[in-house]
């Protein structure tokens, strides 16, 4: 959905509805190891990981959490802008792991909407991200964004 700042007030409560698939590859999560110097091998070593309580290699739940943005990015594209920030998490869980070569989707709602200092609006989101064939989703959060004009 493509959005002007200003109509964003307009859609508290609203249901953003489901992003696009994103397969997290085996690759994805090898890189984002190397990135924050996590191997635990329960991400990285798929021989151990396969006897593991899990059966294969994970995703990290950071990694999971990372991919928030170009799911979001997917759902709601915000006009009228110079600026967009990520300013921060009121609530993240992890309820059940990303296996390698899964895919994941967001699902959002907004939550509540509120003009900020230095012409901005602050965007608090409840999101999902599911993991396709699941029931556990794979994070629940409330994101907190800032759009800028």
């Amino acid at each position: 959905m493509k959005v002007h700042i200003d109509e964003l007030a307009g859609l508290v409560g609203k249901d953003l509805g489901d992003s696009n698939w994103i397969t997290v590859s085996q690759g994805r999560i090898d890189t984002f190891a190397d990135a924050t110097d996590d191997h635990q091998w329960i991400h990285v070593d798929a021989g151990k990981a396969a006897q593991g309580p899990f059966g294969g290699t994970i995703a990290h739940g950071y990694l999971t959490l990372s991919l928030f943005i170009p799911l979001f990015s997917g759902l709601l594209d915000v006009s009228g802008v110079t600026t967009k920030v990520n300013y921060g998490l009121n609530k993240v869980r992890f309820p059940a792991p990303v296996p390698a070569g899964a895919r994941i989707r967001l699902t959002a709602v907004i939550a509540s909407v509120e003009e900020v200092a230095g012409d901005g609006t602050q965007v608090t989101l409840d999101g999902v991200i599911e993991i396709e064939g699941r029931d556990k989703p794979a994070c629940v959060l409330q994101s907190v964004l800032r759009f800028y004009r």
